[in-house]
């Protein structure tokens, strides 16, 4: 295996001008240190997927659900109150640790079925047996700590101690894919799978980020979209790639006000700072997100919901299980040549790889910032 190397800002500074700047060094996609320090640098203040809002959307009602599960694994629970407020809340009893909620369903509080504290659907601490004799109690701390959260679309999103508002990161994506409902996006799990992938997250989110391989890896993409006319947009926070179509493929019927009015636009591929991707394509969205599991180990959850079943199957949105597969198999193999002792940093592509550059200078930042 390639030796370990000291963690050194240094290493991580990625020129402004993508003319002149090297891509990260190799040994950042092996490093346990890296991999650790991702942890609170890069996820704890992000944004993460945790649900969809048709799977909260009974009043009084709570679901137990884990943010990022595999690397931050917080235990939350979401709860929709009688009066349709819906929050997300610690899950962790401010007794002794238990878990609060431990099955989704209807009711009136939560209850720790360790000792018996109870909570309200807001978090606010309610009642605890035999704590007459205990002094100043109950406080503040005693109340279920409230989580962040906000929905975009048809999705709750919750961070632990956010860097800023979601609506921020999310405001250029509804500017773009507003006219769609997405709201009224159906989750289908008959089409939703989890992939392991034998790589770093990082380079799982690189592959996506630019279309220079679709020529190269994806066949049956490469024929339903125009590489010609593939472009790259930059957003603080996300990145859209636009895919337009080569043909008469299915199309997305866009507003005459528009931006994109008048092009043939077959799919909005949204990554979204630091492991969401938002695919929007004329039947609905195929949402991922990529779970970091160990530095060379990441789950991506391939989530689908669907708009128009009619319009499935169809144009660049058709068989994602395939395209999905060659960038495993692409993505695998990059991870193994990383650990070469001979190979060491690369430069960048300026037409086609802008959002790599961009992802890699956020990621530089994260981790060792400037001050």
């Amino acid at each position: 295996m390639k030796p370990q190397r000291p963690v050194q800002r240094e290493s991580f500074q990625i020129d402004a001008d993508i003319r002149r700047a090297q891509t990260l060094p190799s040994w950042v996609y092996t490093d346990p240190e890296v991999y650790e320090r991702s942890r609170d640098a890069v996820f704890a203040p992000s944004w993460q997927l945790v649900t969809d809002l048709e799977s909260v959307s009974l009043p009084g009602s709570a679901r137990p659900l884990t943010i990022l599960e595999g690397l931050l694994d917080e235990p939350v629970v979401v709860t929709r109150d009688e009066r349709d407020t819906l929050r997300c809340l610690s899950n962790v009893c401010t007794h002794r640790g238990n878990l609060v909620c431990t099955q989704a369903g209807k009711c009136a509080q939560l209850r720790c079925n360790y000792h018996g504290r109870r909570f309200a659907l807001d978090g606010a601490f309610r009642s605890m047996p035999e704590f007459e004799e205990t002094e100043d109690f109950p406080s503040p701390a005693d109340n279920l700590r409230p989580i962040p959260c906000e929905a975009l679309g048809a999705w709750l999103f919750a961070s632990i101690d956010p860097a800023a508002q979601l609506a921020e990161l999310a405001a250029p994506v509804l500017d773009r894919v507003g006219f769609l409902d997405m709201r009224q996006m159906r989750h289908e799990p008959t089409r939703s799978r989890d992939y392991l992938v034998k790589c770093n997250w990082a380079l799982y989110v690189e592959n996506y980020l630019e279309g220079f391989h679709v020529p190269f890896v994806h066949d049956s993409l490469a024929q339903a979209l125009d590489y010609g006319s593939y472009s790259t947009e930059l957003f603080p926070g996300a990145v859209l790639q636009l895919g337009i179509a080569k043909g008469a493929e299915d199309c997305f019927q866009i507003p005459d006000d528009h931006p994109d009015s008048g092009r043939r636009v077959a799919a909005y591929y949204w990554w979204l700072w630091p492991n969401t991707m938002l695919n929007f394509y004329p039947w609905g969205c195929s949402v991922n997100i990529v779970r970091p599991l160990g530095p060379a180990l990441t789950k991506v959850s391939f989530l689908t919901y669907v708009a128009d079943e009619s319009r499935l199957d169809k144009g660049a949105g058709a068989e994602l299980d395939k395209v999905e597969r060659e960038d495993e198999a692409v993505v695998e193999q990059v991870q193994r040549g990383v650990r070469s002792r001979i190979y060491s940093r690369g430069r960048y592509s300026p037409t086609r790889e802008q959002g790599v550059h961009h992802f890699h200078r956020m990621l530089a930042e994260a981790l060792f910032p400037v001050r």
